[in-house]
């Protein structure tokens, strides 16, 4: 039984890796130019291990693969990747599949943070370009400490469903806060929010894979650290503790973990909703409760559900592009009521 579940485990991974990789080279290829594999793989080989072959390639063909494609297809492998693992860290953390980084505050509070380094154009002395997801990160976390200490004032327990009511109450009160400076800006400054509110990877480069590269990777590593905490927190405090958990201790950093890498993805492509909560449950039913796995195959699949979505949003209408939060909402947001329609009459029988 265990070498049967140990190969299916393996079978996950492969096709999990298959998906990205796919969904990259798609990412890559399908555009209105048309530019061939080959070429493509020479482009990448030569300004990464500064190897050459064949003839000189156009400076216009480099430039649209190396500077334009290459970095919005890892960027959005980036940000899939950090919203996903951090809605499935706080799943498993609340033993709830309606958390994620939006309902429970973390995304809005981060959101009104790179809005304000936006709004006032704000530079930290000693940041430089890394004001903005820092900004943002500070503001999650913020957000998440004014939603655990308005269930602190209405219950002595940390009761899922008041956490879930908190981050809705504290995400609608920011979001008037957002709307709020938007009117009070000038006509350009109001269209550069609203458009970088409806979530995007258009139009950013290198210096933006750059940005959120440092806090994928700590965030990253902090949860992978802990699954065995999400994995005995999901028995109940009380029971996590009885096996020698700390639970204060492995809480604080999976809630660290995961407003790491929210905070960071909200900052360089702005608010893109659905992934953090739909692609973690679907990992669930498949692999089951195990956070040794969830969690990375949720970072991997929501990387490239997000290099997908991108692709529909800059295909579907093109020339002109969507913003890639719409398109997350109108595949999550069905997909996601599907599931909890599916448990619910699952439970009735």
């Amino acid at each position: 039984m265990q070498k049967f579940l140990s190969s299916n485990v393996i079978w996950l991974y492969i096709v999990t890796g298959g998906f990205v990789l796919c969904t990259a080279l798609l990412g890559l290829l399908v555009s209105s130019v048309s530019i061939s594999p080959s070429t493509i793989l020479t482009i990448i080989t030569k300004n990464v291990l500064n190897l050459s072959f064949g003839e000189e390639l156009p400076t216009n063909v480099e430039m649209i693969i190396w500077n334009i494609r290459l970095p919005r297809v890892l960027l959005a492998f980036f940000v899939g990747a950090s919203l996903s693992l951090a809605g499935a860290a706080f799943q498993g953390l609340l033993r709830n599949p309606l958390a994620d980084p939006y309902t429970i505050g973390v995304s809005s509070g981060a959101a009104l943070g790179a809005v304000l380094v936006l709004f006032f154009q704000v530079t930290i002395v000693g940041l430089g370009t890394f004001t903005l997801p820092v900004v943002a990160i500070l503001g999650g976390f913020i957000a998440l400490f004014i939603v655990f200490g308005l269930v602190r004032l209405s219950s002595r327990s940390l009761a899922i469903e008041t956490i879930i009511l908190a981050g809705i109450i504290v995400s609608a009160f920011i979001g008037s806060v957002i709307s709020l400076i938007i009117s009070l800006g000038d006509r350009d400054s109001m269209t550069q929010i609203i458009y970088w509110l409806y979530g995007s990877v258009s139009m950013r480069g290198w210096s933006h894979v750059q940005l959120i590269i440092p806090f994928l990777i700590f965030g990253t590593l902090i949860l992978l650290m802990h699954y065995r905490e999400l994995n005995a927190l999901a028995l109940g405090e009380s029971a996590a503790e009885h096996i020698g958990v700390n639970v204060n201790r492995g809480k604080t950093m999976i809630l660290i973990g995961a407003s790491l890498l929210t905070g960071s993805a909200v900052a360089v492509s702005g608010s893109v909703g659905f992934v953090g909560l739909v692609i973690p449950h679907l990992v669930r039913l498949v692999t089951g409760p195990n956070h040794r796995h969830v969690l990375p195959l949720s970072l991997f699949s929501g990387g490239a559900f997000l290099i997908l979505a991108d692709l529909v949003a800059r295909t579907i209408i093109a020339p002109k592009e969507l913003p890639i939060g719409v398109i997350t909402a109108l595949i999550g947001a069905p997909v996601f009521a599907f599931l909890l329609i599916r448990e619910r009459i699952g439970k009735g029988r």
